[in-house]
């Protein structure tokens, strides 16, 4: 075979094949291979016109399709679906050839098998893909983990296929061996955050403020042209005027009220659980979907008593309270989301730039919108910005929602619709801002219980109390 590809994608279902016609799509020159060759025949028929494709049936024949140094793009089920791939085409690979993992893999997989590789003189290159299926055929937001040396060769590429805000690419190097899938895994976290607000908006604009969705589909309409513009916001209008074409009925009530989910959610709280940082909004929104997938404890429980939502409860001010109080809870989610992988940057020594990571989500991603701009503008000023909540810009729109935000969780109690989102939000913030919280309790609990010792606020040191004693004396530790 004379001619070579520039880069290759073996897996090619829905993503795999989208991300192989978007490097066919811009002159590059793409080996494709799937494990079943009916696939392969199957994408080169149909969109061979929108590029050069050149089709193995084996392995071998698909690594000897390739230039040097060797870009081999996994597309396949993350777990042992992925080690299986790695296990079949790394013995065909030499050193300086490059596995680029573009699935949803866990992080701490992506690090083991980094280094394993490594040992071999091989690149293995974890890299996060947002966008779906649309993004990877038409301008994915890509987040490429991997050694520097690797992104010198793939990144040009990667860069190329990318989404793109004025003319700058939103594909940037994260960082060393799992960085890539650990920044896509928050980015997964916080858009189960902003998905939920989202729900929990909406479910109040419906309950309390008696709207129905056709109409709750323009607010969120007029809500897309404003601060709160974004992907999800502009979709959910979409979702929330369609009918149902069987029934009339509007398509949101003829769905069944279980969110699915995959894991990167729940990843992404169990590693905040590791790192101890708290990322509140995720974790409830998280929790939110495990609740609606839990048939029997709802049946179970539908009789429990409390109250029922009135329409009209929230007032004429309602629409307005409830944007303020989404605006601030998705500041609050972000805030979390990009505390944790600074968390995590230390932790690994991956040294993330956090404003790179909000520039290259501009587009391409589900979390797209336009107050990405104004964290990469905070991470710009104040690299080291502890929370993006004492920002400026952040911090006066936070506090300018107060009162509203403040009301809408109010009324989610009184009227009984749950608001988890909104309420975690705001218990985070209150938390985050309180001169003294009652943890000092806490560690007086702790030290009677367990003798787990406390610290003093007025001198140095680790101090227990002799609680078994009848005077109690306190004591170094």
């Amino acid at each position: 075979m004379s001619e070579k590809a520039q880069i290759g994608v073996t897996g090619l279902a829905v993503m795999g094949r989208n991300l192989a016609r978007n490097f066919a799509r811009h002159g590059h020159t793409v080996a494709v291979h799937n494990r079943s060759y009916a696939r392969t025949k199957e994408l080169v028929e149909q969109f061979g016109d929108e590029g050069t494709f050149l089709p193995s049936e084996s392995a071998q024949d698909f690594v000897a399709s390739l230039e040097r140094p060797r870009r081999v793009v996994i597309m396949v089920k993350a777990g042992p679906a992925t080690d299986a791939v790695i296990d079949e085409f790394a013995p065909l690979l030499e050193p300086g050839d490059m596995l680029i993992d573009a699935g949803n893999a866990h992080f701490a997989d992506t690090r083991r098998r980094e280094a394993a590789l490594k040992e071999r003189g091989l690149h293995f290159v974890g890299t996060g893909v947002s966008g779906g299926e649309e993004g990877a055929l038409h301008g994915p937001s890509i987040m490429p983990g991997g050694s520097r040396e690797s992104y010198e060769s793939l990144g040009p590429l990667l860069e190329d296929i990318s989404a793109k805000v004025d003319g700058e690419p939103c594909c940037v190097h994260v960082g060393p061996d799992g960085a890539g899938h650990f920044v896509k895994m928050v980015h997964n976290g916080i858009e189960y955050a902003d998905m939920q607000l989202i729900a929990e908006a909406y479910d109040l604009l419906r309950q309390a403020g008696g709207h129905s969705p056709a109409e709750i589909a323009e607010i969120f309409k007029g809500w897309n042209e404003g601060r709160l513009g974004s992907y999800l916001i502009e979709i959910t209008a979409e979702v929330l005027k369609q009918a149902d074409p069987e029934t009339g009925q509007p398509f949101v009530d003829v769905v069944l009220d279980r969110a699915e989910q995959k894991g990167t959610g729940r990843w992404t709280v169990q590693s905040a659980l590791d790192l101890g940082v708290p990322i509140s909004g995720i974790a409830e929104a998280v929790f939110a979907r495990a609740l609606s997938g839990d048939p029997v404890a709802r049946e179970a429980a539908a009789g429990l008593p409390g109250p029922s939502a009135t329409a009209g409860a929230g007032g004429t001010g309602l629409q307005a309270d409830i944007e303020q109080a989404l605006f601030a809870s998705k500041i609050v989610a972000y805030a979390q989301g990009f505390q944790q992988i600074q968390a995590a940057s230390k932790e690994y020594g991956w040294d993330i730039d956090p404003g790179a990571m909000a520039k290259i989500w501009r587009d391409g991603c589900i979390i797209r919108a336009k107050f990405l701009d104004y964290i990469k503008q905070a991470y710009d000023k104040s690299p080291q910005l502890p929370t993006l909540l004492v920002d400026d810009y952040f911090l006066e729109a936070v506090s300018g929602a107060q009162q509203g935000w403040r009301r809408v969780v109010a009324l989610a109690a009184e009227q009984g619709v749950p608001a988890p989102g909104f309420a975690s939000a705001l218990a985070y913030y209150d938390g985050l801002r309180a001169k003294r919280l009652p943890a000092a309790l806490i560690q007086g609990q702790r030290d009677f219980f367990g003798a787990h010792t406390y610290q003093r606020v007025d001198k140095p040191g680790a101090f227990h109390v002799l609680w078994a004693t009848e005077d109690r004396n306190e004591v170094p530790a």
